[in-house]
């Protein structure tokens, strides 16, 4: 499972450390919500001065992880209308193909790539611009660097459409209707340019701490898809769905444009104010004096987090290309199964992704057995939550299926081939999750480090082995099991390669910790198993497996202790308290 353009492999505020530590440790605190608000403490602060920043990081967090699983739900809408409307054929596989651009420009442009180099940046200008420097640092490095960058999306997004018939034979080289597919994706090339710019925005968004906006990108965007499929299919088919990608990208930009241009009027003196020191002049006058330089944009750093990022997106390209050749609906269900499977995982990683600028604080410190005890417990937990979701969702599957998808053009056999591949898909949950957990911790030191690319290329180098000689006779579910296969051999590189490349963990510990929860959830996904499949209705099979799955694991010791759940939590405790403020605060 991969990140898509509805956010739902997880809520993903700026995870790298560059988020976190280029903006200035002494700017006041202010209204703006994000996990990169929260500056670590200067040396020589009291640890308890941090307090503040700390809880405006769990508020700016959990407002981003609402919204995040907002949009995580409207992509499950979207999904189900796409399946009620075009079923899952040849259809729906072509646009899937053309589906693989906003993937793509998702990760590059807004979340990772843009986010890494650019954050820095506008952290850096608005500590030139509070210091005093002369002119605009914010509006000029906007000028030297918007055009460019528009340019370059612009001239991308025109490639891509013009080569669309080479794209589409080279993902999908055994499609059924090329054609279509090419329309798809000459369509959601634009994407490339509006999701650009749309992850320009969301970086100086961010910069000034302003988070509500950004969060709120792909909620807009799986809107206008909906909307667009309910209103054109009719007459347009599935290319109304790639309409309503392209348009959806269009609101990406206008959604963010009135903060943007909110924060770009403020003069100098605006809200987001450093406190500079001053020196006194003969006159007994006092001045800021000037700012130091911003420090360099760390490139190996972002190629690294960079092609790490595209290593592990490449996942789906393997997917769709060993399905291209399959009946027509193959890549259709491993798509759907996919969306519904990773729901676990998405919940599980909201609490790394909000703990994980403590990592970095701490390292930072030099107070690596801080880290260290914030990873495992992270680890912990995070690993028990996706534990009790994949076995739901292997002991559901067929229900669970069925009342998401089956109705209109999806049909019975399309619900039976789906819960087959998802139940194959869920048995690499746990290592996705614990790829997303543990990558933190290599990036989280602002260090430049290829063993988490190594790791996701020998990952990815089984899953094509695997895939390529299991897809002619096991068909999908041998796609699936290659997925879950080789993302598997990436989490256990990624722990068994911490230490200097990372935080230091226990691995054997860490092991030895998931030993009854996997336990536990062996016995609940069969104990489920037979209670989903007593009633015949669906929702009653569904309701009768999720809640014997609980039962089971709880009582078998699944789940954390106290000690090991309460700091994991401690960020997001009185949730409905912290989103009033932070809502109110707007």
């Amino acid at each position: 499972m991969t990140r898509t353009p509805d956010g739902t492999e997880g809520p993903q505020p700026d995870t790298g450390t560059s988020a976190v530590t280029a903006v200035p440790a002494t700017l006041e605190p202010e209204t703006g919500l994000g996990p990169s608000a929260a500056p670590p403490a200067p040396a020589g602060r009291p640890p308890g001065s941090a307090a503040p920043a700390s809880r405006l990081l769990a508020r700016a967090a959990l407002l981003t992880a609402c919204l995040s699983v907002a949009a995580a739900l409207l992509g499950l809408v979207r999904d189900q209308s796409l399946a009620r409307l075009f079923g899952a054929g040849r259809d729906t596989d072509a646009f899937l193909v053309a589906w693989t651009v906003p993937e793509f420009a998702a990760t590059l442009l807004i979340e990772d790539g843009l986010a890494f180099a650019l954050i820095p940046a506008f952290s850096a200008a608005l500590a030139r611009r509070a210091r005093g420097v002369a002119g605009d640092p914010v509006r000029a490095l906007m000028a030297g660097t918007l055009p460019r960058l528009a340019s370059a999306f612009a001239a991308a997004g025109v490639l891509l459409a013009l080569a669309a018939p080479w794209c589409v034979a080279v993902l999908a080289p055994g499609l059924p209707d090329p054609d279509l597919a090419v329309d798809c994706t000459r369509l959601t090339a634009s994407c490339v340019l509006s999701f650009g710019l749309a992850g320009y925005c969301s970086a100086a968004l961010r910069a000034h701490r302003r988070f509500l906006a950004p969060a709120a990108i792909y909620i807009v965007h799986n809107v206008a898809i909906i909307t667009a499929m309910y209103a054109f299919g009719g007459r347009w088919g599935v290319r109304s769905a790639a309409f309503g990608v392209a348009a959806g990208g269009c609101l990406m930009v206008a959604v963010q444009l009135p903060s943007l241009i909110t924060e770009l009027r403020r003069d100098k003196g605006g809200r987001t104010r450093l406190k500079g020191r001053r020196t006194k002049l003969g006159g007994g006058r006092a001045e800021l004096r000037p700012a130091a330089p911003a420090p360099p944009l760390d490139v190996p750093l972002l190629a690294a987090v960079l092609l790490f990022a595209l290593c592990r997106q490449s996942q789906v390209l393997i997917e769709r290309f060993l399905a291209s050749g399959l009946p027509a609906g193959a890549i259709s269900h491993l798509n759907y199964a996919q969306k519904v499977a990773q729901i676990p995982m998405t919940l599980s990683m909201m609490l790394s992704t909000v703990t994980f600028p403590v990592v970095a604080r701490a390292l930072a410190d030099g107070d690596t057995e801080r880290a260290r005890g914030r990873v495992e417990r992270d680890v912990a937990v995070a690993a028990r939550l996706v534990l009790l979701g994949a076995a739901a969702v292997v002991a559901c599957a067929p229900q669970l299926i069925g009342l998401l998808f089956q109705r209109g053009a999806f049909t019975a056999q399309d619900t039976a081939a789906t819960a087959g591949i998802m139940r194959v898909y869920a048995l690499g949950l746990l290592a996705q999750t614990l790829t997303g957990v543990l990558v933190r911790s290599y990036f989280s030191a602002g260090r430049a480090t290829w063993y988490p690319l190594s790791a996701m290329a020998a990952g990815i180098a089984a899953t094509w082995g695997l895939g390529a000689g299991t897809a002619g006779s096991l068909g999908a579910v041998g796609i699936a099991a290659a997925n879950a296969a080789g993302i598997t051999l990436t989490a256990a590189l990624l722990l068994a390669g911490t230490g200097r490349r990372g935080v230091p963990l226990r691995a054997g510990a860490v092991l030895r910790g998931l030993g009854r929860p996997l336990r536990a959830a062996g016995a609940a996904t069969v104990a489920g198993g037979f209670a989903a499949g007593a009633p015949a209705a669906a929702p009653a099979g569904l309701a009768a497996g999720a809640a014997t799955v609980t039962v089971v694991f709880l009582l078998l010791g699944g789940a954390p202790g106290a000690r090991a759940l309460a700091p994991a939590l401690r960020p997001v405790r009185s949730l409905p308290q912290r989103l009033a403020h932070a809502l109110s605060t707007r």
